[in-house]
């Protein structure tokens, strides 16, 4: 924990005679950011990070300036991913540089600060509100269109955190078509009323299977749950994205879906919902 934290403590150096107030260097630093966009789930296992990857990248690849950093401290999965390698570099004015994904998208995440990508990162609360905090100030993003957020599932410090940083943050929650997932994501629906949190829309995530044999679709998870939860609770519906093998093989790979196999139904949802979020700009 100790080596985890001096990865990403770099305010602490002792050339330095006063110590930045890291609450203005978030400002300044979210000044020059459009757009932020968390993206949620009321429980894991829904393919969050999943979508965040890919909405990162149909967002960059329609030419805006997007970055993704990765708040969820204890399961970060970003870098993997999106296939980058690596430790964070530091540029002239001791800010951290993210890692390049593209000309136009670059990541940070607690795993790019972690010699062993597999130690366990055990921290409380105060010491995660203050790596998210930053994350956001202590990183040379310079001017971005959007900034991606992936939050872990539930409702837990990294949202709120989040909530409490980033005052005109806008939520996207993500779910899957089945009961269970759907009561968990009423709760986060609840929670960005709560914090006071705009959400922008809901995700409807493994919708459906298309069998590569005999092309019967088959909805493994139900059908159907996540547009109706959204017209119930008064919220957009953004798109519904089927299952499909090959994004799980590429995201293991940490290779692009969306280059891979540009012309799928799934590369297409993306599009449309990159295409839904230029409203916000």
């Amino acid at each position: 924990m100790e080596k985890c934290q001096e990865g990403i403590n770099i305010a602490n150096s002792p050339d330095q005679v006063k110590k930045p107030d890291p609450d203005a260097e978030a400002k300044q630093s979210l000044g020059k950011i459009k757009n932020k966009i968390i993206v949620m789930s009321g429980k894991g296992g829904v393919g969050k990070t999943s979508v965040s990857v890919n909405l990162a990248i149909a967002l960059a690849n329609k030419g805006y300036k997007v970055g993704i950093v990765d708040v969820d401290i204890h399961g970060p999965d970003i870098p993997r991913m999106m296939g980058l390698t690596g430790m964070l570099d530091i540029d002239s004015n001791r800010k951290l540089k993210p890692i390049k994904y593209s000309d136009n998208l670059a990541a940070v995440s607690i795993e790019s600060l972690s010699v062993n990508k597999d130690d366990a990162i055990i921290w409380r609360g105060p010491i995660k509100h203050s790596a998210i905090r930053q994350f956001i100030g202590d990183v040379a993003w310079g001017d971005l269109d959007y900034l991606i957020i992936d939050s872990p599932p539930g409702t837990g410090d990294e949202p709120l955190t989040v909530a409490q940083l980033i005052s005109d943050a806008k939520a996207i929650i993500v779910t899957t078509p089945q009961e269970v997932s759907l009561a968990d994501v009423r709760k986060s629906i609840n929670f960005c009323k709560t914090v006071k949190m705009d959400i922008f829309g809901l995700i409807e995530n493994m919708s459906g299977f298309t069998c590569p044999h005999c092309n019967e679709v088959i909805n493994i998870f139900g059908s159907g749950g996540g547009e109706k939860t959204a017209k119930t609770t008064g919220i957009d519906f953004l798109g519904r994205i089927p299952l499909d093998q090959k994004m799980v093989e590429c995201g293991d790979a940490g290779t692009s879906y969306q280059e891979a196999y540009a012309d799928s139904v799934v590369s297409k949802v993306f599009s449309d919902i990159a295409e839904k979020m230029k409203k916000l700009i």
